[in-house]
């Protein structure tokens, strides 16, 4: 062993789960005093581990002020590599669990609401046909969020539509299917089967947040309507409040994903204005760290998403 792998196995050595953790939480938390509270450390504890992994690394990781932390160009690339392997280790001991139980390793999915709420459902109940071994945990969330989770191991695959282009690298987009955004009102509000862009303006609008998969289709649509904002817009990436204001006494219109309201739709809560959205209709599909095999589990379930897709 030459002596340039000899310095990077002592440094290897010394780094332990408790400078990983502390890094970690400490990013995500942005200021010490919260992450000492989430891993049961005090600030002073928390801050030597921190500065003990800067000293093993030889790089400052976090700039610290009285605002919180930020990273450094350095801390930027390490926190990638810390957050994939505590997610590789959670998984390892996850698998453990299983075997212990007579299961599979657990097949961990993202998916956006709209996918969660329509899609998903049958083909996660065919996966656990397939494969009964195999635990499956499901969550739903903005796409921004799990494509992070994604990027560091904590999921094994995120279906939705397709993330902004500079925050895919490293990742595989695999498409399923072709969804439209509509704006949906209760199948009694006023403008059911008549209503039109203009006559929306009067009424409670439910628009998607900054951050949301198709804010940037609605916010292109209505620029080329010439209709600007609503004056009476409130912002939402909830389901449940979304469903509330939308059915309940509010009748506002929600301006969603197909697949959020689809089983509305069929049930005849909801329907669909007679607004031409084919230019906000996007593709749905599978997205994956590009550079990893996939465990044979997720291999089976990437088959059954792709053969449920004739279906939707």
């Amino acid at each position: 062993m030459d002596l340039l792998a000899k310095m990077e196995t002592n440094r290897l050595r010394r780094i332990k789960m408790r400078h990983l953790s502390a890094f970690v939480e400490t990013v995500r938390c942005g200021s010490l005093k919260s992450a000492a509270e989430r891993i049961g450390l005090t600030q002073p504890a928390i801050s030597k581990t921190l500065k003990d992994l800067e000293d093993i690394l030889g790089v400052p990781l976090l700039l610290r002020d009285r605002g919180g932390v930020t990273l450094t160009r350095e801390g930027a690339v390490f926190r990638q590599f810390a957050e994939s392997g505590l997610a590789a280790l959670g998984h390892g001991m996850a698998a453990l669990d299983a075997l212990g139980a007579g299961q599979g390793a657990p097949v961990r999915i993202g998916a956006l609401p709209s996918v969660a709420a329509d899609f998903l459902p049958e083909v996660v109940q065919h996966f656990a046909d397939l494969s009964p071994a195999t635990p499956i945990t499901v969550e739903d969330g903005g796409i921004g969020g799990l494509v992070d989770r994604l990027r560091s191991g904590d999921l094994d695959l995120v279906i939705g539509r397709m993330a902004r282009p500079e925050t895919m690298a490293g990742l595989s987009f695999t498409p399923l299917y072709a969804e439209q955004v509509i704006f949906a009102v209760a199948a009694d509000h006023a403008l059911a089967g008549r209503g039109d862009l203009g006559s929306v303006r009067a009424h409670r609008v439910l628009y998607p947040p900054p951050g949301s998969a198709i804010r940037p289709l609605v916010d292109r649509f209505m620029l080329t309507e010439g209709a600007g904002s609503f004056p009476n817009q409130m912002e939402t990436v909830s389901g449940a409040f979304g469903r509330a204001m939308t059915l309940g006494p509010a009748q506002a219109v929600w301006i969603i994903s197909h697949g959020v309201v689809a089983r509305d739709i069929a049930a005849g809560r909801m329907v669909a204005l007679p607004i031409d959205t084919r230019s906000m209709e996007g593709p749905v599909g599978i997205m994956a760290r590009s550079e990893e095999e996939p465990a044979p589990a997720v291999r089976l379930l990437r088959q059954a998403l792709l053969q449920a897709v004739p279906a939707v």
